[in-house]
């Protein structure tokens, strides 16, 4: 378990982090053209990208569904649905709250720590390689808009060294048990986490659709802002660029995305002529959209009978005793 001390340190950096970096990015902009635009976007198209986000937690429920069921986990959808829309409440205000939330309620279904924690890591690799695939799919596009090729080969790089690492995991997951007892057991308990889900043929094409599905989702709840804006976006260039701000806002080194995810979306929209407060107001109505969502999960969050601990037997089997005093020592 992380010390307290330790956890409010994270917590100031990534506090600082956000707010040292959007005062990077508003230091040169003229704040009433930005406030304008605000305030100016059409609210037909300001609901219609809560709704696509508040859509996109039936998707990534779907796709965190099919990884239970791959290790063995029977949860019910509704269920399932209820745990993951809580969970978006407290990745708006906590640092990775949200997966705390998502395997403390999970733990009341009496799933053990392997499979709530492995469920969760899977789902979160999957959801990058998904991305990966998205950010290749937008790289030939990406040449007549980039004018630094630095650029290029740095997302190059970093896509390509994430396919690597997915090909060495999952052959490795294949080798003779003789070859793997020689791996570093830090290797060896994040590979048999994965091993499930990656080799579930029966369910594979639905498990990266759905994993695909969700960052078109986000996709096209910022093309939506950009035409309430009046941004110029075009859907081809929302299709190349904005991955690439969900890749940035990924790194685990802000509050919710926030103030990495606002440099991402003006470095990126700026490469294809977008007003750096335009593009700011894009990705702080995202930002605030998310928000309308996180609520929303944190009404369910106060409704969910997991608070009270129901459905969950504390008689717990010697195997689920022994599974989570094994992880807790981890």
């Amino acid at each position: 378990m992380m010390l307290p001390r330790k956890k409010t340190i994270i917590v100031l950096t990534k506090l600082l982090v956000s707010a040292g970096v959007i005062a990077l990015i508003v230091r040169d902009m003229d704040f009433w053209s930005l406030k304008a635009d605000l305030l100016a976007v059409k609210v037909p198209m300001l609901a219609l990208a809560v709704v696509l986000l508040f859509a996109q937690t039936f998707v990534l429920c779907n796709r965190w569904i099919l990884i239970l069921r791959a290790i063995g986990v029977s949860l019910d959808w509704l269920a399932g649905w209820r745990i993951l829309v809580a969970s978006t409440w407290f990745n708006q205000v906590l640092p990775s709250g949200g997966e705390a939330v998502r395997i403390w309620m999970l733990r009341q279904h009496g799933v053990q720590w392997s499979q709530t924690i492995g469920s969760i890591i899977a789902d979160r690799f999957i959801g990058l390689l998904a991305l990966g695939f998205l950010i290749s799919a937008g790289i030939p596009f990406l040449f007549s808009r980039l004018h630094e090729h630095f650029v290029l080969f740095a997302v190059l790089g970093i896509v390509a060294a994430a396919y690597f690492g997915a090909i060495i995991l999952i052959t490795s997951i294949r080798l003779p048990a003789r070859v793997t007892a020689a791996l570093p057991a830090g290797i060896m308990r994040f590979m048999m986490l994965l091993k499930a889900p990656l080799l579930a043929s029966a369910r594979r094409k639905s498990l990266f659709g759905s994993a695909i599905v969700v960052h078109l989702i986000t996709v096209a709840a910022c093309y939506v802002l950009a035409i309430g804006l009046d941004a110029g976006l075009s859907a081809l260039d929302a299709f190349v660029l904005v991955p690439l701000v969900i890749m940035a806002a990924a790194v685990p080194l802000s509050i919710g995305g926030w103030g990495i995810r606002e440099g991402a979306m003006v470095a990126a929209l700026g490469l294809v002529g977008i007003a750096a407060e335009k593009a700011l107001a894009i990705s702080v109505l995202l930002g605030l959209s998310n928000l309308v969502v996180g609520v929303i999960g944190g009404a369910v969050w106060m409704l969910a009978p997991e608070r009270a601990g129901a459905g969950y037997s504390s008689d717990r089997t010697p195997a689920e005793k022994d599974d989570a005093t094994a992880n807790h020592q981890l």
